[in-house]
């Protein structure tokens, strides 16, 4: 009786002390969108049994949002959608430094932080469109181009408040020196069809509506309106041709959708899992064929849609730079009237 008693109590106390462990998760802070993440990380958690907790909120709320929870942020990841972001994170000194061979040997260096805070883990394109009706694909070569006053009243390309514009000045402050970027956003200024109005989408759509000839966009956008359930969407994107600009020298801008690691995590194993999982063949396939976004990795093939804008040459700049030249991108678009 003594003996049953014991081992009912032995019992007892191993499920009690099972149910005190909590299940391993990770807290995910994320600009991008959830029906453009969550699907991954459910894949994760199917794999590890690491439970995800998603929130969805812009890139500047969250790192805000970060800040102001200080040490006791449940944040252990963040996940945004452009390099200058993710540097603002890294100078706002939310982010902490992450010692992995798995991230570096998959991730190339222009893709990743210096410091390792920040890592890359799909690239878009900014590039330019053309209605194929009215232009021929040999008529512009580059961004510089965008500025030839041959182009007066033809080009179409949203807010220089949007972050993507921002992150192309940056490149070319990069590039051209501050001086000779201004000088081309007067030019493109000059050159803008109307009033910098929408999205994306939206400069695509206006180049076929005639409004314009030249639509700067990111690749993705083109192909989200190629892949469309809804056919004048279809059929808009099918009237417009790619540019990959700069093959001659530098070639395409590039950026990234990337991720780090919260300094205050109190998942910091998890969280690195998590990062390296977004790195691996399946996520990185995934937002391929998926999401249209080109793989951080040469190893990984592009989606049957992306193939359609044919190959290009990127550029190799460090994506630190479009962090690093966001400030003086901003100063500059305002100097040179772009709204």
């Amino acid at each position: 009786m003594i003996r049953k008693q014991l081992l009912s109590l032995a019992t007892g106390a191993a499920l009690i002390a099972a149910g005190c462990v909590s299940a391993a998760e990770v807290n995910v802070y994320s600009a991008r969108s959830e029906e453009l993440i969550k699907p991954a990380l459910d894949r994760f958690s199917e794999e590890t049994g690491i439970e995800v907790n998603l929130i969805t909120e812009s890139a500047d709320a969250l790192i805000r949002r970060i800040e102001l929870e200080g040490a006791n942020s449940p944040a252990d990841v963040l996940l945004t959608v452009d390099a200058g972001r993710l540097f603002r994170a890294k100078e706002a000194g939310i982010l902490a430094p992450l010692e992995s061979e798995i991230l570096t040997q998959r991730i190339p260096a222009a893709y990743r932080d210096p410091d390792n805070q920040w890592f890359g883990l799909s690239l878009r394109s900014r590039v330019i469109m053309f209605d194929k009706s009215r232009v021929s694909a040999d008529e512009i070569a580059s961004y510089e181009d965008l500025a030839d006053p041959k182009w007066k009243g033809e080009v179409c390309i949203r807010s220089s408040g949007n972050i993507y514009n921002q992150s192309l000045l940056a490149s070319l402050i990069e590039h051209l020196g501050e001086e000779a970027t201004e000088a081309w956003a007067e030019g493109l200024v000059a050159n803008m069809a109307r009033r910098p109005q929408g999205g994306d989408r939206d400069q695509i759509r206006a180049a076929v509506a005639g409004q314009c000839k030249l639509a700067v966009s990111n690749t993705y956008y083109l192909a989200g309106m190629l892949n469309s359930s809804v056919a004048a969407d279809v059929d808009v994107a099918k009237q417009v041709g790619v540019i990959w600009p700069n093959q001659a020298d530098r070639g395409a801008h590039m950026n990234v959708s990337g991720a780090g690691m919260i300094k205050t995590s109190k998942n910091p194993n998890e969280a690195q899992r998590l990062i390296e999982f977004l790195s691996d063949d399946y996520a990185q396939q995934w937002y391929a064929e998926v999401n249209n976004e080109y793989s951080v990795r040469a190893d990984i093939p592009v989606s049957a849609t992306l193939q359609g804008f044919g190959s290009f040459k990127a550029d190799q700049l460090n994506l630190e730079a479009l962090g690093k030249n966001n400030e003086a991108a901003v100063r500059l678009a305002d100097r040179a009237g772009w709204q």
